[in-house]
C-alpha cells in the first residue's frame, strides 16, 4: 500500500531546502539534525551535494518526493534538512573545563532515546537536578528540535547538549578524567539507594525497547537499579531520569 504525507500549512522554522541552500548549510558547518534526499534525485545536483557532504556525519534519509512535497511546498530540487535550534557542544572539552574549575562534573547520557518530547521533559529534569550537559549519539537518537526545545520549557536553551559519534569511546574518555560511569539497568542487582551517586558522574539511560546496549554496559564503573514492587517491570525512561538525578541531589544535599 502506498504511503500517504500529510502536507504541511507552512514550511516549519527548522527547514531549509534547495541544494544550494543546503549545501551552504553545510559547508558552514551548521548543526543540522537530519538531511532528507529524494530517491532518484537529479544526478547532477546530487553529485554536487556529495562533494558538500565528503567528510561530514549528517544522518541521511533517501525519501519519495511526496515525502519532500509534505514538508514544505517551496522548490526544494529534491532535498531538505532540518537545522537545530542549539549549537551543539563537544563532551570531551567541557567537562575538561568543568574540571578545571575545580567542579564535579554531572553528564546524563542518553543512549538511544528517540521520542523527541520524552527527550524534551527530560532535558527538563536534567535542568532542575543541576546537569551539567546532556550526551547523546550522533545517529538513532532523538535530536533538539523545536518541538523539543518546547517540551523541554527552555531547559535546552539552559543545558549544554553534546553529539558524539561514538559514545563508548567518549565515556571512556571521561573514565579518564575521573569520572564513573553509572549505568541505570533493571538487570542490575544493586538498588538505586545503594549506589553512591555523590561527585563526577556520567549517568547512562537506554532506549525503551532494548536498554542500554552491551558495550556500554560492559564499560560502566557501576550497574544500579530502581527498586519496584509492582508487576510491571519497567519505568517510563523519562520518570527513571527523574528518580535517579533526585537521588542524586538527595545524596550531595545530605554531604
Amino acid at each position: 500500500m502506498e504511503q500517504r504525507y500529510e502536507r504541511v500549512k507552512k514550511t516549519p522554522e527548522d527547514v531549509i531546502f534547495g541544494v544550494r541552500a543546503v549545501i551552504e548549510a553545510i559547508k558552514a558547518d551548521r548543526d543540522i539534525n537530519k538531511i532528507l534526499i529524494q530517491k532518484g534525485m537529479n544526478k547532477e545536483l546530487f553529485n554536487e551535494l556529495k562533494d558538500a557532504l565528503k567528510g561530514k556525519n549528517y544522518p541521511l534519509q533517501f525519501v519519495p518526493v511526496q515525502k519532500l512535497d509534505a514538508v514544505t511546498d517551496g522548490n526544494h530540487q529534491g532535498v531538505i534538512a532540518y537545522i537545530s535550534p542549539i549549537t551543539y557542544g563537544n563532551i570531551e572539552t567541557l567537562v575538561e573545563e568543568l574540571i578545571e574549575k575545580g567542579e564535579k562534573p554531572c553528564i546524563l547520557v542518553l543512549d538511544r532515546i528517540t521520542d523527541v518530547r520524552n527527550f524534551g521533559g527530560i532535558a527538563r529534569t536534567a535542568e532542575c537536578q543541576g546537569v551539567d550537559a546532556i550526551l547523546i549519539p550522533s545517529k538513532g537518537s532523538a535530536s533538539v528540535t523545536p518541538d523539543a526545545v518546547k517540551t523541554s520549557a527552555g531547559a535546552l536553551n539552559r543545558i549544554p547538549v553534546c553529539k558524539t559519534d561514538d559514545l563508548k569511546n567518549s565515556l571512556f574518555y571521561l573514565q579518564q578524567l575521573g569520572m564513573r560511569v553509572v549505568a541505570c539497568t533493571e538487570k542490575s542487582k544493586v538498588p538505586l539507594y545503594e549506589t553512591n551517586l555523590r561527585g563526577s558522574v556520567a549517568v547512562i539511560f537506554g532506549s525503551e525497547e532494548d536498554g542500554i546496549t552491551s558495550d556500554l554496559l560492559n564499560l560502566a564503573d557501576i550497574k544500579s537499579a530502581i527498586p519496584m514492587i509492582g508487576e510491571i517491570a519497567s519505568l517510563n525512561v523519562g520518570v527513571a531520569v527523574g528518580m535517579v538525578l533526585y537521588e542524586k541531589t538527595r545524596q550531595e544535599l545530605r554531604g
